[in-house]
């Protein structure tokens, strides 16, 4: 393990560390990162609270007809 960051990657540009960031996280094997009960739970939770949140949105297609039939 690296204790130490290279320091031509701390010379990358923010996006690009963020990139290999990406790129590092996707190259592993499904399984290898493993969560906690409780990490799990809020995972759910989350997921639970962004569908709940969008239950009462409509779509820009929707919200556009909507607007034309008020101007008329």
């Amino acid at each position: 393990m690296l204790d130490e960051l290279p320091e031509d990657l701390k010379k990358l540009p923010a996006a690009e560390r963020l990139a290999l960031i990406g790129l590092l996280w996707d190259s592993l094997d499904d399984g290898v990162v493993t969560v906690s009960d409780a990490q799990l739970a809020e995972l759910h939770r989350r997921a639970n609270a962004l569908a709940e949140s969008r239950a009462g949105q409509c779509t820009w297609p929707d919200l556009r007809a909507e607007l034309e039939q008020r101007l008329r």
